[in-house]
């Protein structure tokens, strides 16, 4: 009898997983408790893949050999705390197609720059004319183009959902850009639970492998000795300290091993002190895959950027308008403040997943002008903020948010959409909502 694989969630990583599992022959069968999309619903059609949307019915699921679940289903859901009782084995769609490809993974995580850095890596790779696919929480389902293609690597962008559900994958070069509370409310509001969801990273490496991280994260540095990691470590710095093998000096970024080069700051192609940081991981994975230092400083200056991450969509009336609708946590918006070089609003607010505002408190006394609150529910904010900021306003809608912000600004200030928060109550998700701060910005 064929194995049954049972896929919960059918998105782009979902779908993936479960075009891979017939593809090896494997019984399958896709659930989906909310609504699939009808693009996803004609390609599980197109290859005879059975699927049910808005339920998950127990005696289709339970007789299960294996369950592939999409990194949004909590992992004390229901039909997985059922799952768990009869020890059926939970696995995500990132460690079931790693069994079918010997291709070298890079892989990315951390609270803030894990999207830059992973894409910042993909593009050096590609203008090396590496074969090379980028999958994971950006780009296309890792199970799909293992299905489908063949590269030699993968560029994979992980969050500590996807890796909560990996055993056996293995990370040739793993890379942790920072650690900060992020997804606590997943993680029972504990933040060790949280950490070690992200040091699952360096999870079977071996001394052939790569462990590139910020030297200066005190959480990263305390948990190193804990996780008995295998791997050659590859920290890298702001400043240069004594083991680390990337650090800024004379605003210049040096590169000491494997292979020694530097580069100009000047150079880089992406601002912002957190830009460097992302531009060193990026530059030692790069020069630890053998890529040539003329590939690799060129690919970092022309680098474009990722959409919704400190992106400029216009000045309008001599007022700069910034989308950072990615700052889904603190510290990410802590990031984008710190990079403000004029007078600023900025337009926070969502859903909060215990947020601790006092990161950015002094950030945004010196430099915020005045603060819109983007929210169905913004109680917690106004209870942290009111009376440290002057002007302050409620909206219930992205075109009241750009409204009230551009009429608050004047000649010369920023508008900085930088939410700290999920985007769930008032939108899909953070694109929808950095899609729509450019329309409205753009109809000003």
């Amino acid at each position: 009898m064929n194995k049954r694989i049972v896929i919960l969630g059918a998105g782009e990583s979902g779908t993936g997983a479960a075009y891979l599992a017939k593809k090896k022959n494997f019984d399958v069968f896709v659930s989906d408790k909310g609504t699939i999309k009808d693009k996803y619903k004609t390609f599980l059609n197109e290859n005879n893949i059975a699927w049910e949307e808005g339920q998950h019915t127990p005696e289709l699921i339970l007789n299960a050999s294996e369950v592939i679940k999409s990194p949004g289903i909590p992992n004390d859901a229901p039909i997985i705390e059922e799952l768990k009782r009869r020890k059926i084995p939970v696995i995500s769609e990132i460690e079931f197609a790693g069994r079918y490809t010997d291709a070298k993974m890079i892989c990315i995580t951390g609270s803030n720059g894990k999207t830059t850095t992973t894409s910042l890596i993909y593009h050096i790779f590609k203008k090396a004319g590496l074969n090379v696919g980028l999958a994971g929480n950006i780009g296309s389902s890792l199970a799909k183009q293992v299905a489908d293609e063949h590269h030699d690597y993968y560029i994979i962008e992980l969050s500590s959902f996807q890796l909560d559900n990996m055993y056996d994958f293995h990370a040739n070069i793993a890379v942790i850009t920072n650690i900060t509370p992020d997804h606590l409310d997943r993680y029972d509001h504990c933040m060790q639970n949280y950490i070690n969801a992200k040091f699952r990273i360096t999870r079977n490496q071996t001394d052939n492998d790569a462990f590139i991280f910020w030297n200066d994260d005190p959480i990263i540095r305390k948990e190193l000795e804990k996780h008995g990691i295998k791997a050659t470590l590859y920290p890298f710095s702001l400043t240069h300290e004594n083991g680390v093998c990337a650090y800024v000096e004379d605003h210049t970024l040096h590169f000491t091993r494997p292979i020694a080069f530097n580069m100009e700051e000047e150079e880089v192609a992406l601002r912002g002190t957190h830009n460097l940081y992302n531009s060193m991981a990026a530059g030692i994975s790069a020069n630890i895959a053998g890529i040539k230092n003329e590939k690799i400083r060129e690919a970092l200056g022309d680098f474009k950027g990722v959409e919704h991450r400190l992106e400029r969509v216009a000045s309008v009336g001599g007022v700069e308008f910034i989308n950072d609708s990615k700052a889904t946590n603190v510290n990410s918006c802590w990031y984008a403040l710190q990079s403000m070089k004029a007078p600023t609003v900025l337009i926070l607010g969502g859903t909060d997943k215990g947020n601790d505002y006092s990161e950015i408190e002094e950030l945004v006394r010196k430099k915020v002008k005045g603060l819109v609150f983007l929210g169905v529910d913004n109680a917690k904010l106004h209870s942290f903020f009111d009376g440290k900021i002057y002007n302050i306003q409620d909206a219930k809608s992205m075109k009241e948010a750009v409204d009230k912000a551009y009429s608050m600004a004047e000649k010369g200030d920023i508008v900085l959409l930088s939410p700290c928060c999920a985007s769930f109550d008032l939108f899909k998700n953070y694109e929808d909502r950095g899609l729509q701060f450019k329309q409205c910005v753009r109809a000003l």
